[in-house]
Protein backbone atom coordinates (compact mmCIF):
# COMPACT_ATOMS: atom_id res chain seq x y z
CA UNK A 1 0.00 0.00 0.00
CA UNK A 2 1.40 3.18 -0.77
CA UNK A 3 1.32 6.64 0.90
CA UNK A 4 2.87 10.00 1.12
CA UNK A 5 5.65 10.77 3.68
CA UNK A 6 4.53 14.36 4.71
CA UNK A 7 8.20 14.65 5.91
CA UNK A 8 9.54 13.85 2.11
CA UNK A 9 6.86 16.65 0.44
CA UNK A 10 8.17 18.96 -2.21
CA UNK A 11 8.78 22.31 -1.85
CA UNK A 12 6.27 22.88 -4.60
CA UNK A 13 3.80 21.11 -3.18
CA UNK A 14 4.50 23.07 0.52
CA UNK A 15 4.18 26.36 -1.72
CA UNK A 16 0.92 25.24 -3.38
CA UNK A 17 -0.87 24.30 -0.07
CA UNK A 18 -0.17 27.42 1.68
CA UNK A 19 -0.99 29.05 -1.33
CA UNK A 20 -4.15 27.73 -0.57
CA UNK A 21 -4.37 27.95 2.96
CA UNK A 22 -3.74 31.64 1.90
CA UNK A 23 -6.87 31.98 -0.35
CA UNK A 24 -8.93 30.37 1.79
CA UNK A 25 -8.53 33.05 4.84
CA UNK A 26 -8.80 35.43 2.20
CA UNK A 27 -11.80 34.76 0.86
CA UNK A 28 -13.05 33.73 4.82
CA UNK A 29 -11.94 37.76 5.79
CA UNK A 30 -13.83 38.87 2.43
CA UNK A 31 -17.19 36.88 3.55
CA UNK A 32 -17.04 38.62 7.11
CA UNK A 33 -16.27 41.92 5.76
CA UNK A 34 -19.39 44.57 6.83
CA UNK A 35 -22.00 44.46 3.78
CA UNK A 36 -21.23 48.37 3.58
CA UNK A 37 -18.14 47.76 2.43
CA UNK A 38 -19.43 45.64 -0.67
CA UNK A 39 -20.04 47.19 -3.98
CA UNK A 40 -23.20 47.16 -4.99
CA UNK A 41 -24.64 47.02 -8.47
CA UNK A 42 -27.04 48.18 -11.01
CA UNK A 43 -28.08 46.68 -14.33
CA UNK A 44 -29.42 49.18 -17.14
CA UNK A 45 -30.93 48.70 -20.44
CA UNK A 46 -30.32 51.65 -22.92
CA UNK A 47 -30.41 53.13 -26.14
CA UNK A 48 -28.61 56.14 -25.03
CA UNK A 49 -24.95 56.79 -26.81
CA UNK A 50 -21.75 56.41 -24.92
CA UNK A 51 -21.57 60.02 -23.75
CA UNK A 52 -25.50 59.54 -21.50
CA UNK A 53 -24.30 56.67 -20.39
CA UNK A 54 -20.96 57.48 -18.86
CA UNK A 55 -21.97 60.90 -17.36
CA UNK A 56 -24.78 59.47 -15.46
CA UNK A 57 -23.51 56.18 -14.77
CA UNK A 58 -19.91 57.98 -12.99
CA UNK A 59 -22.36 60.75 -11.27
CA UNK A 60 -24.80 58.37 -9.98
CA UNK A 61 -22.05 56.23 -8.60
CA UNK A 62 -20.34 59.05 -6.78
CA UNK A 63 -23.55 60.37 -5.66
CA UNK A 64 -25.08 56.81 -4.37
CA UNK A 65 -21.87 56.63 -2.47
CA UNK A 66 -21.95 59.70 -0.46
CA UNK A 67 -26.13 59.05 -0.14
CA UNK A 68 -24.96 55.86 1.24
CA UNK A 69 -21.80 54.90 2.34
CA UNK A 70 -21.86 51.72 -0.22
CA UNK A 71 -20.00 51.81 -3.52
CA UNK A 72 -22.08 50.96 -6.86
CA UNK A 73 -20.86 49.73 -10.00
CA UNK A 74 -23.30 50.76 -13.22
CA UNK A 75 -23.63 47.43 -15.80
CA UNK A 76 -24.83 49.32 -18.89
CA UNK A 77 -26.38 46.70 -21.61
CA UNK A 78 -27.70 48.05 -25.00
CA UNK A 79 -28.72 45.78 -27.85
CA UNK A 80 -29.37 48.56 -30.53
CA UNK A 81 -31.87 51.26 -30.97
CA UNK A 82 -35.36 51.89 -28.65
CA UNK A 83 -36.99 49.33 -30.83
CA UNK A 84 -34.64 46.42 -30.77
CA UNK A 85 -33.86 46.94 -26.85
CA UNK A 86 -37.86 46.70 -26.75
CA UNK A 87 -37.71 43.47 -28.34
CA UNK A 88 -34.99 42.56 -26.17
CA UNK A 89 -36.97 43.09 -23.15
CA UNK A 90 -40.34 41.71 -24.54
CA UNK A 91 -38.74 38.70 -25.72
CA UNK A 92 -36.78 37.70 -22.42
CA UNK A 93 -40.17 38.43 -20.24
CA UNK A 94 -41.80 35.58 -22.30
CA UNK A 95 -38.77 33.45 -21.35
CA UNK A 96 -38.70 34.43 -17.99
CA UNK A 97 -42.03 36.20 -16.73
CA UNK A 98 -40.62 37.27 -13.20
CA UNK A 99 -37.48 38.41 -14.21
CA UNK A 100 -34.97 39.03 -16.91
CA UNK A 101 -31.52 39.73 -14.62
CA UNK A 102 -32.09 44.12 -15.59
CA UNK A 103 -32.89 46.67 -13.14
CA UNK A 104 -33.46 50.02 -15.53
CA UNK A 105 -34.83 50.78 -19.01
CA UNK A 106 -33.56 54.02 -19.59
CA UNK A 107 -34.18 56.24 -22.86
CA UNK A 108 -36.32 55.73 -25.62
CA UNK A 109 -39.25 57.69 -25.85
CA UNK A 110 -42.92 56.69 -24.18
CA UNK A 111 -44.87 54.38 -25.94
CA UNK A 112 -42.30 51.32 -25.53
CA UNK A 113 -43.11 52.13 -21.63
CA UNK A 114 -46.73 52.75 -22.34
CA UNK A 115 -46.76 48.96 -23.66
CA UNK A 116 -44.59 47.54 -21.34
CA UNK A 117 -46.66 49.32 -18.24
CA UNK A 118 -49.58 47.76 -20.17
CA UNK A 119 -48.46 44.49 -20.03
CA UNK A 120 -47.35 45.11 -16.14
CA UNK A 121 -43.87 44.27 -16.87
CA UNK A 122 -42.87 47.64 -14.62
CA UNK A 123 -42.53 48.11 -11.30
CA UNK A 124 -44.53 51.37 -9.81
CA UNK A 125 -42.14 53.50 -7.56
CA UNK A 126 -43.38 57.10 -6.21
CA UNK A 127 -40.93 59.60 -6.01
CA UNK A 128 -40.56 61.44 -2.72
CA UNK A 129 -43.03 64.24 -2.76
CA UNK A 130 -40.31 66.97 -2.54
CA UNK A 131 -39.04 65.54 -6.09
CA UNK A 132 -42.71 64.79 -7.77
CA UNK A 133 -43.94 68.63 -6.96
CA UNK A 134 -41.11 69.75 -9.06
CA UNK A 135 -41.68 67.99 -12.45
CA UNK A 136 -45.03 68.87 -14.02
CA UNK A 137 -47.77 66.09 -14.71
CA UNK A 138 -47.96 67.03 -18.19
CA UNK A 139 -46.68 69.08 -21.34
CA UNK A 140 -49.07 70.46 -23.82
CA UNK A 141 -51.49 67.44 -23.04
CA UNK A 142 -49.06 64.52 -23.05
CA UNK A 143 -48.12 63.14 -19.78
CA UNK A 144 -44.34 63.64 -18.29
CA UNK A 145 -44.82 61.10 -16.18
CA UNK A 146 -47.30 57.97 -15.75
CA UNK A 147 -50.11 58.05 -13.38
CA UNK A 148 -49.39 55.06 -11.37
CA UNK A 149 -45.51 56.17 -10.96
CA UNK A 150 -44.46 53.46 -13.06
CA UNK A 151 -42.50 55.54 -16.01
CA UNK A 152 -40.90 59.12 -15.36
CA UNK A 153 -40.21 61.81 -18.11
CA UNK A 154 -36.24 61.69 -17.54
CA UNK A 155 -35.57 64.45 -20.15
CA UNK A 156 -37.97 65.95 -22.72
CA UNK A 157 -37.03 65.71 -26.61
CA UNK A 158 -38.30 67.63 -29.72
CA UNK A 159 -38.07 66.06 -33.27
CA UNK A 160 -37.37 67.95 -36.32
CA UNK A 161 -35.18 68.43 -39.66
CA UNK A 162 -31.13 69.66 -39.66
CA UNK A 163 -29.81 70.15 -42.66
CA UNK A 164 -25.97 71.36 -43.81
CA UNK A 165 -26.55 74.80 -45.52
CA UNK A 166 -23.37 75.34 -46.49
CA UNK A 167 -24.23 72.99 -48.97
CA UNK A 168 -27.41 73.38 -49.46
CA UNK A 169 -26.89 77.02 -50.41
CA UNK A 170 -23.85 75.50 -53.24
CA UNK A 171 -25.98 73.32 -54.85
CA UNK A 172 -29.14 75.53 -55.30
CA UNK A 173 -31.61 73.47 -52.96
CA UNK A 174 -34.42 74.54 -51.16
CA UNK A 175 -34.86 75.73 -47.16
CA UNK A 176 -37.34 73.04 -45.38
CA UNK A 177 -39.35 74.46 -42.50
CA UNK A 178 -41.86 71.81 -42.38
CA UNK A 179 -42.15 67.69 -42.84
CA UNK A 180 -44.25 68.16 -46.23
CA UNK A 181 -40.73 69.80 -47.53
CA UNK A 182 -38.81 66.26 -47.88
CA UNK A 183 -41.44 65.40 -49.88
CA UNK A 184 -39.98 67.62 -52.47
CA UNK A 185 -39.12 65.69 -55.56
CA UNK A 186 -36.21 67.85 -55.96
CA UNK A 187 -34.58 66.46 -52.95
CA UNK A 188 -33.86 62.97 -54.16
CA UNK A 189 -30.67 61.21 -52.99
CA UNK A 190 -30.21 64.21 -50.55
CA UNK A 191 -31.80 62.85 -47.17
CA UNK A 192 -30.56 61.00 -44.20
CA UNK A 193 -33.12 58.68 -42.26
CA UNK A 194 -33.57 55.70 -39.92
CA UNK A 195 -35.04 52.22 -39.73
CA UNK A 196 -37.60 52.68 -37.78
CA UNK A 197 -37.96 48.71 -36.61
CA UNK A 198 -34.10 49.53 -35.10
CA UNK A 199 -34.65 53.05 -33.96
CA UNK A 200 -37.49 54.07 -31.61
CA UNK A 201 -36.53 57.61 -32.12
CA UNK A 202 -37.06 57.29 -35.92
CA UNK A 203 -40.57 55.66 -35.52
CA UNK A 204 -41.17 58.64 -33.53
CA UNK A 205 -40.87 60.90 -35.99
CA UNK A 206 -42.50 59.10 -38.92
CA UNK A 207 -45.80 58.58 -36.39
CA UNK A 208 -45.51 62.25 -35.66
CA UNK A 209 -46.21 62.39 -39.54
CA UNK A 210 -49.03 59.96 -39.27
CA UNK A 211 -50.99 62.28 -36.84
CA UNK A 212 -50.49 65.49 -37.91
CA UNK A 213 -50.96 64.36 -41.48
CA UNK A 214 -53.51 61.74 -41.36
CA UNK A 215 -52.71 57.90 -42.21
CA UNK A 216 -53.18 58.87 -46.03
CA UNK A 217 -51.90 61.71 -46.40
CA UNK A 218 -49.27 60.78 -44.14
CA UNK A 219 -48.20 57.58 -45.55
CA UNK A 220 -48.13 59.37 -49.10
CA UNK A 221 -45.83 61.76 -47.67
CA UNK A 222 -43.63 58.99 -46.03
CA UNK A 223 -43.26 57.47 -49.38
CA UNK A 224 -42.24 60.36 -51.33
CA UNK A 225 -39.41 61.64 -48.44
CA UNK A 226 -38.51 57.77 -48.58
CA UNK A 227 -37.67 58.28 -52.38
CA UNK A 228 -35.55 61.40 -51.71
CA UNK A 229 -33.59 58.58 -49.02
CA UNK A 230 -29.70 58.29 -49.88
CA UNK A 231 -30.05 55.03 -47.60
CA UNK A 232 -31.81 54.43 -44.20
CA UNK A 233 -29.40 53.71 -41.31
CA UNK A 234 -30.11 50.97 -38.49
CA UNK A 235 -29.96 54.16 -35.88
CA UNK A 236 -30.53 57.65 -35.70
CA UNK A 237 -27.28 58.79 -34.29
CA UNK A 238 -25.77 58.09 -37.54
CA UNK A 239 -27.94 60.67 -39.31
CA UNK A 240 -26.66 63.74 -37.67
CA UNK A 241 -22.49 63.10 -38.78
CA UNK A 242 -23.58 62.12 -42.43
CA UNK A 243 -25.35 65.62 -42.49
CA UNK A 244 -22.31 67.52 -40.69
CA UNK A 245 -19.76 65.82 -43.06
CA UNK A 246 -22.13 66.03 -46.23
CA UNK A 247 -22.71 62.82 -47.24
CA UNK A 248 -26.57 64.11 -47.12
CA UNK A 249 -27.58 67.63 -46.83
CA UNK A 250 -31.01 66.91 -44.91
CA UNK A 251 -31.60 64.95 -42.03
CA UNK A 252 -34.40 63.66 -39.61
CA UNK A 253 -32.85 64.60 -36.40
CA UNK A 254 -33.58 64.13 -32.67
CA UNK A 255 -32.51 67.42 -31.18
CA UNK A 256 -29.94 66.95 -28.93
CA UNK A 257 -28.00 64.60 -31.38
CA UNK A 258 -28.36 67.85 -34.26
CA UNK A 259 -27.36 69.91 -31.04
CA UNK A 260 -24.07 67.86 -30.66
CA UNK A 261 -23.27 68.29 -34.29
CA UNK A 262 -24.05 72.43 -33.71
CA UNK A 263 -21.51 72.75 -31.13
CA UNK A 264 -19.06 70.65 -33.14
CA UNK A 265 -19.55 72.18 -36.32
CA UNK A 266 -20.92 75.90 -35.94
CA UNK A 267 -24.42 77.39 -36.63
CA UNK A 268 -23.55 78.58 -39.67
CA UNK A 269 -22.89 74.94 -41.23
CA UNK A 270 -25.36 73.57 -39.52
CA UNK A 271 -29.20 74.33 -38.42
CA UNK A 272 -32.14 72.39 -36.72
CA UNK A 273 -35.71 73.37 -37.25
CA UNK A 274 -38.84 72.42 -35.67
CA UNK A 275 -41.42 71.69 -38.59
CA UNK A 276 -44.21 74.11 -38.64
CA UNK A 277 -46.57 71.72 -39.61
CA UNK A 278 -46.06 69.09 -36.48
CA UNK A 279 -43.70 69.97 -33.53
CA UNK A 280 -43.93 67.46 -31.21
CA UNK A 281 -41.87 67.59 -28.14
CA UNK A 282 -41.82 64.27 -26.06
CA UNK A 283 -40.73 62.84 -22.77
CA UNK A 284 -37.65 60.03 -23.01
CA UNK A 285 -38.33 58.14 -20.14
CA UNK A 286 -36.86 55.55 -17.42
CA UNK A 287 -38.46 53.03 -15.55
CA UNK A 288 -37.86 50.14 -13.30
CA UNK A 289 -38.23 46.88 -14.58
CA UNK A 290 -40.23 43.91 -12.98
CA UNK A 291 -38.19 41.36 -10.90
CA UNK A 292 -35.53 43.65 -10.77
CA UNK A 293 -32.40 42.17 -9.11
CA UNK A 294 -31.08 45.34 -7.65
CA UNK A 295 -34.34 46.83 -6.47
CA UNK A 296 -33.28 49.57 -3.65
CA UNK A 297 -30.89 50.37 -5.82
CA UNK A 298 -32.63 51.10 -8.65
CA UNK A 299 -35.24 53.15 -6.65
CA UNK A 300 -32.41 55.69 -6.10
CA UNK A 301 -30.49 55.59 -9.56
CA UNK A 302 -34.48 57.15 -10.83
CA UNK A 303 -34.48 59.51 -7.71
CA UNK A 304 -30.89 60.52 -9.01
CA UNK A 305 -32.00 60.99 -12.62
CA UNK A 306 -34.65 63.34 -11.70
CA UNK A 307 -32.59 65.46 -8.82
CA UNK A 308 -31.48 69.10 -9.88
CA UNK A 309 -27.76 68.02 -9.56
CA UNK A 310 -28.83 65.36 -12.53
CA UNK A 311 -30.60 67.55 -14.72
CA UNK A 312 -28.24 70.24 -15.00
CA UNK A 313 -25.69 67.10 -16.70
CA UNK A 314 -28.12 67.79 -19.83
CA UNK A 315 -28.45 71.33 -20.30
CA UNK A 316 -25.35 72.53 -18.96
CA UNK A 317 -21.89 72.98 -21.24
CA UNK A 318 -18.95 70.95 -20.77
CA UNK A 319 -17.54 73.69 -18.97
CA UNK A 320 -19.42 74.45 -16.24
CA UNK A 321 -18.45 73.60 -13.05
CA UNK A 322 -21.76 71.31 -12.69
CA UNK A 323 -21.93 70.36 -16.33
CA UNK A 324 -21.00 67.19 -17.70
CA UNK A 325 -17.16 66.70 -18.49
CA UNK A 326 -18.06 64.71 -21.52
CA UNK A 327 -16.73 66.94 -24.81
CA UNK A 328 -19.55 68.96 -26.27
CA UNK A 329 -22.11 68.48 -23.86
CA UNK A 330 -25.13 66.39 -23.34
CA UNK A 331 -27.47 68.91 -25.06
CA UNK A 332 -30.96 68.16 -23.26
CA UNK A 333 -33.91 69.74 -22.44
CA UNK A 334 -35.05 68.94 -18.52
CA UNK A 335 -38.39 68.42 -17.42
CA UNK A 336 -38.09 70.76 -14.37
CA UNK A 337 -39.21 73.95 -15.52
CA UNK A 338 -37.60 76.17 -12.73
CA UNK A 339 -33.89 75.15 -13.87
CA UNK A 340 -34.25 77.05 -16.86
CA UNK A 341 -35.04 80.40 -14.75
CA UNK A 342 -32.49 79.50 -12.45
CA UNK A 343 -29.20 78.92 -14.63
CA UNK A 344 -30.52 81.68 -17.42
CA UNK A 345 -27.42 82.11 -19.84
CA UNK A 346 -25.92 78.65 -18.64
CA UNK A 347 -28.43 76.80 -20.69
CA UNK A 348 -27.12 75.11 -23.79
CA UNK A 349 -30.99 74.24 -25.09
CA UNK A 350 -33.87 76.20 -25.38
CA UNK A 351 -36.50 76.13 -22.49
CA UNK A 352 -39.14 73.88 -23.82
CA UNK A 353 -41.59 75.09 -21.32
CA UNK A 354 -40.99 79.39 -23.48
CA UNK A 355 -41.76 77.75 -27.11
CA UNK A 356 -43.39 79.97 -29.38
CA UNK A 357 -44.82 77.27 -31.33
CA UNK A 358 -48.08 75.52 -29.64
CA UNK A 359 -46.42 72.01 -30.17
CA UNK A 360 -49.33 69.08 -31.34
CA UNK A 361 -50.90 67.12 -28.78
CA UNK A 362 -49.68 63.80 -29.69
CA UNK A 363 -51.60 60.37 -29.19
CA UNK A 364 -49.22 58.27 -27.23
CA UNK A 365 -51.92 55.58 -26.48
CA UNK A 366 -52.16 55.18 -30.48
CA UNK A 367 -48.61 55.75 -31.33
CA UNK A 368 -48.51 52.66 -28.89
CA UNK A 369 -50.76 50.44 -30.14
CA UNK A 370 -50.06 50.46 -33.65
CA UNK A 371 -46.08 50.77 -32.97
CA UNK A 372 -45.41 47.40 -35.01
CA UNK A 373 -47.37 47.54 -37.64
CA UNK A 374 -46.31 51.26 -38.41
CA UNK A 375 -42.96 49.82 -38.73
CA UNK A 376 -43.24 46.62 -40.79
CA UNK A 377 -45.97 48.91 -43.19
CA UNK A 378 -43.01 51.53 -43.32
CA UNK A 379 -40.33 48.50 -43.57
CA UNK A 380 -42.06 46.36 -45.75
CA UNK A 381 -43.26 49.16 -48.43
CA UNK A 382 -40.68 51.77 -48.23
CA UNK A 383 -37.08 50.26 -47.05
CA UNK A 384 -36.98 46.91 -48.27
CA UNK A 385 -38.47 48.08 -51.31
CA UNK A 386 -36.59 51.10 -51.79
CA UNK A 387 -34.80 49.83 -55.38
CA UNK A 388 -38.24 49.68 -56.82
CA UNK A 389 -38.98 52.96 -55.11
CA UNK A 390 -35.93 55.24 -55.98
CA UNK A 391 -36.22 54.09 -59.49
CA UNK A 392 -40.15 54.88 -59.92
CA UNK A 393 -39.34 57.86 -58.21
CA UNK A 394 -36.52 58.80 -60.10
CA UNK A 395 -38.53 58.38 -63.43
CA UNK A 396 -41.44 60.24 -62.31
CA UNK A 397 -38.93 63.21 -61.25
CA UNK A 398 -37.89 63.04 -65.45
CA UNK A 399 -41.43 62.65 -66.88
CA UNK A 400 -42.48 66.31 -68.05
CA UNK A 401 -46.24 65.72 -68.35
CA UNK A 402 -48.01 66.60 -65.81
CA UNK A 403 -50.64 64.42 -66.18
CA UNK A 404 -48.60 61.29 -66.29
CA UNK A 405 -46.71 62.28 -63.44
CA UNK A 406 -50.02 63.13 -60.91
CA UNK A 407 -51.16 59.49 -62.48
CA UNK A 408 -47.77 58.20 -61.50
CA UNK A 409 -47.39 59.53 -57.94
CA UNK A 410 -51.61 58.46 -57.33
CA UNK A 411 -49.91 55.19 -57.95
CA UNK A 412 -46.75 55.20 -55.98
CA UNK A 413 -48.36 56.17 -52.52
CA UNK A 414 -51.23 53.80 -52.86
CA UNK A 415 -51.64 51.87 -48.95
CA UNK A 416 -52.85 48.56 -48.61
CA UNK A 417 -54.96 48.99 -45.48
CA UNK A 418 -56.55 51.93 -44.15
CA UNK A 419 -56.17 53.14 -40.61
CA UNK A 420 -58.85 51.82 -38.90
CA UNK A 421 -57.78 48.50 -40.49
CA UNK A 422 -54.74 48.97 -39.14
CA UNK A 423 -55.78 49.79 -35.57
CA UNK A 424 -58.18 47.01 -35.64
CA UNK A 425 -55.29 44.27 -36.82
CA UNK A 426 -52.88 45.63 -34.15
CA UNK A 427 -55.30 45.51 -31.06
CA UNK A 428 -55.72 42.04 -32.30
CA UNK A 429 -54.03 40.22 -35.19
CA UNK A 430 -50.92 41.84 -35.44
CA UNK A 431 -49.64 39.50 -32.07
CA UNK A 432 -49.98 36.18 -34.52
CA UNK A 433 -46.68 35.47 -36.35
CA UNK A 434 -48.40 33.28 -38.70
CA UNK A 435 -50.96 35.79 -39.49
CA UNK A 436 -48.09 39.22 -39.75
CA UNK A 437 -45.73 37.14 -42.02
CA UNK A 438 -48.45 36.38 -44.51
CA UNK A 439 -49.45 39.84 -44.59
CA UNK A 440 -45.92 40.82 -44.80
CA UNK A 441 -45.27 38.75 -48.01
CA UNK A 442 -48.80 40.29 -49.47
CA UNK A 443 -47.48 43.82 -48.94
CA UNK A 444 -43.69 42.84 -50.50
CA UNK A 445 -45.62 42.16 -53.61
CA UNK A 446 -48.62 45.20 -53.62
CA UNK A 447 -45.21 47.35 -52.68
CA UNK A 448 -43.35 45.31 -56.10
CA UNK A 449 -46.39 45.81 -58.50
CA UNK A 450 -47.36 49.68 -57.16
CA UNK A 451 -43.95 51.02 -58.21
CA UNK A 452 -43.65 49.19 -61.45
CA UNK A 453 -47.43 50.67 -62.23
CA UNK A 454 -45.98 54.18 -60.94
CA UNK A 455 -42.87 54.13 -63.34
CA UNK A 456 -44.61 52.56 -66.83
CA UNK A 457 -47.65 55.47 -65.84
CA UNK A 458 -44.65 58.25 -65.51
CA UNK A 459 -43.01 56.79 -68.73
Amino acid sequence: MSYLNPLRQTSKTTHLATLGMGLLCLMFLWSCQSPDKQQDQLIIISPHPESIETEFGSNFEKWYEAETGRPVKTDWRDAGGTSSNYRQIFNDFKLTPDGIGIDIFFGGGTDSYLRLADMDLLVSYKLPDTQLDQIPQSYHGIAVYDSKFRWYGAALSSFGIMFNDQLRELKNLPKTTKWEDLGDIALVNQIGAADPRESGSAHMMYEIILQTHGWEKGFALLTRLGGNVKKFSAGSNVIPRDVGNGQVIYGLAIDFYAYSQIAALGTEKIKYILPTDGTVVNPDSIAILKGAPNMAVAKKFVEFVLSEQAQKLWMLRDTDAEGPKWKGGLNRASVLPTLYDELGDRCVVNNPFALELSPFPYDADKGSVRWDIVNDLFGILIIDSHIDLVDAWKTIAACKDDVKREAAITALVEMPITEDEAMQIAADKWKDPIYRNEQIKEWGQFAKQKFKKAKDLAQ
